[in-house]
């Protein structure tokens, strides 16, 4: 590998790869096929640093990749200083229709380069030392004068900063107003209750909210406005803006009809707000399988949403543009299935004492036949395969050549994939593949 990496990210990513999950970081040493979308990708993260706010929906069958996908952009915006947070929609824990819900999940996954989730306090009090630095610039002289002078600046360039938020959410000013103000007076239960006020967590303590002026909960029209609060305070605190993953968005399909309805709107509420510039800072991305883009209990049941998400991929994947508001991922075919498992064997190899065995051992062509028995034991669906290989590949074969000299997977592994350590898309390709003569049957002897 020419790419140096660290030991702590090697293991990270090894690691989730033996548990058979998508690792939270380190993606860039994993992906395949993703170069196309690079340019596309980083002029958009561009324009939304520079103000602006941008909306992609990402499309692919299961096993496509969407979440590989949407963690490697997540990975490139915390590069280039984002914060960035994913949600997970579902009917019950993080329904679309409440945005209010989906807001306290953004606070709570919310992470930066330096601060895993949940950033969104830390990111509060980056704001507040920014603000006193902003404000000791501005007038070095403060530096020589009592405290009270600098508090008075402060004061002064917070209001200048909030203004903006002010006349769009009055109330998540008011609530950072009292935030600062108890956090200077070290009253550590008030800015605790604040603070989770703003991150749209239930029910804070009155008295911490009284103490603000602010009373009542959070709603789903105040959750876009928080949004807004948000974006001006990573800005603020020195983040350009904020990438934004709202995840699994075709389990909608699958809620009662006015449910889907009320998500349906809420998303195109959503998609008008970035369009009219009120979320300057923001990109939202979704994720969703073709039956939920095209199907009739996806977007086609909204007209306006379905309007703006239209695509058209009638001409060759080869010619998709991925600068659409729209983009499909076309899924593993073997060869990339293959170059995946060397990236992983070499990302492996280089990380041990027995580089050398292992690169012999678990050759090129050893990857390939492993790819295509997995491939063959979920019915030949490759683009399902990934997850399922490169558990077996990390977990069966590449530990125990690391770990025994005399192992060779060509002579003492057979491979087996069993019910339950798959999903239910993968158990449901992998049942298609057992013959009848292979199914156990409890019959009772008596007639």
């Amino acid at each position: 590998m020419t790419q140096e990496v660290s030991s702590r990210r090697r293991r990270e990513v090894i690691g989730a790869l033996r548990r058979g999950t998508v690792p939270e970081s380190g993606l860039d040493l994993l992906a395949v096929g993703l170069d196309r979308f690079s340019a596309a990708l980083d002029d958009e993260l561009d324009a939304v640093a520079g103000g602006g706010a941008m909306f992609k929906a990402v499309r692919g069958e299961y096993g496509a990749g969407k979440t590989f996908f949407t963690r490697h952009l997540a990975e490139r915006a915390l590069r280039r200083g984002f914060a960035t947070a994913e949600v997970q929609i579902s009917e019950t824990q993080t329904p679309l229709h409440k945005l209010e819900t989906v807001y306290r999940r953004v606070t709570e996954s919310m992470r930066t380069a330096s601060i895993p989730p949940s950033a969104f306090r830390a990111t509060l009090d980056s704001w507040l030392f920014t603000l006193e630095s902003d404000a000791l610039d501005a007038d070095p002289a403060l530096q020589d004068t009592d405290e009270s002078a600098v508090s008075a600046a402060v004061d002064r360039l917070l209001e200048q900063r909030l203004a903006l938020v002010t006349t769009r959410t009055p109330v998540f000013a008011q609530a950072l107003r009292g935030y600062r103000s108890a956090v200077n007076s070290a009253d550590s239960g008030l800015a605790d209750g604040l603070a989770a006020w703003m991150g749209g967590q239930p029910q804070v303590a009155a008295a911490a909210k009284r103490s603000a002026g602010i009373r009542g909960e959070l709603d789903h029209f105040g959750a876009m406005a928080f949004l807004q609060g948000l974006l001006t305070v990573l800005r603020d605190a020195g983040h350009p803006g904020l990438v934004l993953v709202l995840d699994e968005v075709e389990t909608l399909q699958r809620v009662r009809g006015d449910v889907r309805d009320k998500a349906l709107n809420a998303l195109r509420q959503l998609l008008d707000e970035v369009d009219a510039g009120r979320f300057p800072g923001l990109y939202l991305l979704i994720t969703g399988t073709p039956a939920f883009f095209e199907g009739p209990s996806g977007v086609q049941r909204l007209a306006p949403l379905a309007q703006r998400l239209a695509t058209d991929f009638g001409t060759d994947a080869r010619f998709d543009n991925p600068r659409a508001v729209q983009i499909r991922l076309p899924g593993f075919d073997h060869a990339a299935l293959v170059a995946l498992g060397t990236k992983v064997r070499d990302l492996y190899a280089a990380g041990t004492s027995h580089e050398e065995r292992i690169r012999k051992t678990v050759d090129d062509g050893y990857v390939s036949h492993l790819a295509a028995a997995v491939a063959g034991s979920l019915g030949g669906r490759v683009g399902i395969a990934p997850r399922v290989f490169l558990k077996k590949l990390v977990a069966d074969v590449l530990d125990r050549v690391d770990q025994f000299d005399d192992f060779d997977p060509r002579r003492d592994y057979a491979l087996t994939v069993g019910a339950e350590e798959l999903s239910d898309v993968e158990r449901a390709a992998h049942s298609s593949t057992t013959g009848l003569d292979e199914i156990e049957l409890d019959l009772d002897d008596e007639v």
